[in-house]
C-alpha cells in the first residue's frame, strides 16, 4: 500500500470549484468560527468551552504545529476565485476502525451549507485515497445530522450496522465505503 508519509501531505487537490490545500496560520479565524457554529448537540470537546477555547491563537499554533501530526489530515477547502476558505475536508485517524481504513470527514461554515461543496470535495478525497491506496473509508455521523448523512449516501457510503450509542448527544452511526 503506497499512504503518503507526514512529509508528503503538501498536496493539493483541485475540482471544478474548490482547491484542498493545506490551512495557513492567517486562516485560523475561520476554523474557530466553525467551532462557534457547532449544534448544541455536538459533544462538549468540539465546541467552544466555558473559557473560550479554543482561541484564534490556539487553532494558530495548531496549525503551525501541523507537520508533527500523526493524523492523515484535513485540508482547507478555498473556493476558486475568491480565495475564501469554507471548511476542510480529508481523511482522519479513527481507533474505534481499522488502523488502514481512515475516516472521511468534512465541516463547513454554515453560510456553505447545501450548495455541494461537501459532497464536491469529498469525491476529490474519495478519488485521492484510492489513488493511495485504501480499499476501504469509513464515516462516522450522528444520528440528528441529516444533511452529511445525505452526502454520505450521495457518495456511496452505507450504514454497516454499528452505533456507538450516546443519549446525550445522539447515537454515532458507522458507514463505510469500498474503494
Amino acid at each position: 500500500m503506497n499512504h503518503p508519509t507526514p512529509g508528503e501531505r503538501e498536496i493539493v487537490l483541485e475540482t471544478d470549484r474548490l482547491f484542498l490545500r493545506p490551512w495557513r496560520v492567517s486562516e485560523a479565524a475561520v476554523q474557530r468560527e466553525m467551532w462557534t457554529e457547532r449544534d448544541p448537540r455536538v459533544p462538549p470537546h468540539r465546541r467552544i468551552d466555558a473559557e473560550g477555547r479554543p482561541t484564534v491563537e490556539d487553532v494558530e499554533d495548531w496549525i503551525r504545529n501541523w507537520s508533527q501530526s500523526d493524523s492523515l489530515g484535513l485540508p482547507a477547502m478555498e473556493r476558486k476565485g475568491s480565495g475564501d476558505v469554507i471548511g476542510y475536508c480529508g481523511l482522519i485517524a479513527n481507533t474505534l476502525v481499522p488502523q488502514d481504513e481512515p475516516e472521511l470527514a468534512f465541516e463547513l461554515l454554515r453560510r456553505y451549507w447545501g450548495q455541494g461543496y461537501a459532497t464536491e470535495a469529498s469525491r476529490a478525497v474519495l478519488s485521492w485515497a484510492q489513488g493511495s491506496g485504501y480499499r476501504r473509508l469509513w464515516a462516522t455521523v450522528r444520528d440528528w445530522n441529516g444533511a452529511s448523512r445525505r452526502v454520505l449516501t450521495k457518495l456511496g457510503f452505507v450504514e454497516t450496522g454499528r452505533v456507538e450509542p450516546d443519549e446525550v448527544h445522539g447515537d454515532s452511526l458507522f458507514t463505510a465505503k469500498l474503494l
